[in-house]
C-alpha cells in the first residue's frame, strides 16, 4: 500500500496497464479510465488507458509504430546531404524519442511522474503542434536529398 498517497498515480498507471492483460478490455470501457480512478488520462496518462483498452497487443502495435518513426528517423540522418539538416534531423528524432521514452517509462513507473505527453497520443495543443512541426522538418530534410545532386 501507499499509506501517504504519494503514488497514487503510479498505483492506478500500473492498474490500468495490467488490466487490460491481453486483448484490452475494448475501446472506451477500461474502467481504470471511464470510473476516474486515474488521474490525468487525457495528457501524461494516455498510454495506461490506450494499454487498458488495448491490452499487450495494442501496446506492442502502438510501441512498433514508434520505433518504425525512430528508424525512419535516423535513416533520415544517415541520408542527409549536408551536416546541418543531419544535425537537425538528428535533434528532432531525439525530441521526439525522448519524449516517447520518458512518457512510457512514467506511465510503467520506471521513473517520476514528470508531465512529459506521449507524441500524438496526448492531448495537448503545444505539444501536438511542437511534434508536427518536427516531422514536417523531418520530411523537407528528407525530401532535400533530392533536389540537390552535385
Amino acid at each position: 500500500g501507499d499509506p501517504l498517497g504519494a503514488g497514487y498515480h503510479i498505483i492506478q498507471s500500473k492498474i490500468a496497464v495490467g488490466s487490460g492483460e491481453f486483448w484490452g478490455k475494448g475501446f472506451l470501457k477500461g474502467t481504470q479510465s471511464q470510473l476516474r480512478f486515474l488521474p490525468e488520462q487525457h495528457t501524461d496518462f494516455a498510454f495506461s488507458v490506450f494499454a487498458e483498452e488495448w491490452g499487450f497487443i495494442g501496446s506492442v502495435v502502438l510501441l512498433t509504430l514508434f520505433f518504425f518513426l525512430f528508424l525512419t528517423g535516423l535513416q533520415i540522418v544517415r541520408r542527409s546531404q549536408d551536416r546541418f539538416g543531419a544535425l537537425l534531423a538528428l535533434g528532432l528524432v531525439a525530441l521526439i524519442f525522448w519524449q516517447f521514452l520518458i512518457n512510457i517509462s512514467m506511465v510503467t513507473g520506471l521513473m517520476p511522474v514528470v508531465g512529459i505527453p506521449l507524441p500524438f497520443i496526448s492531448y495537448g495543443g503545444s505539444s501536438l503542434v511542437t511534434t508536427f512541426i518536427a516531422c514536417g522538418l523531418l520530411l523537407n530534410i528528407s525530401m532535400r536529398r533530392f533536389m540537390f545532386h552535385e
